[in-house]
């Protein structure tokens, strides 16, 4: 998924982390459990230039896990991955 979008300038390609509906026990979760939103970092675009054109990174890199804000972004849909 990762190779056919490519983010640009300081965007990031994330993929949400769905959060398991029961424990390795067995109990069922509540859904009210499983708000917290999080993602793996799967492509990072190259950064931006300031204004005397040298070169700001990206403060992420690939394989970090991040919390992602609830409304924030765009949303995406591959298949059956968001």
């Amino acid at each position: 998924m990762a190779k056919r979008l490519t983010p640009l300038l300081n965007r990031v390609l994330v993929e949400k982390i769905v959060p398991p509906a029961k424990t390795h026990a067995g109990i069922l979760l509540p859904e009210t459990s499983n708000k917290l939103n999080s993602g793996k970092v799967l492509a990072v675009g190259p950064g931006l230039r300031d204004k005397s054109v040298n070169h700001v990174p990206v403060a992420v890199k690939e394989g970090d896990n991040v919390l992602l804000p609830e409304y924030e972004g765009t949303t995406v849909k591959h298949g059956e991955k968001e």
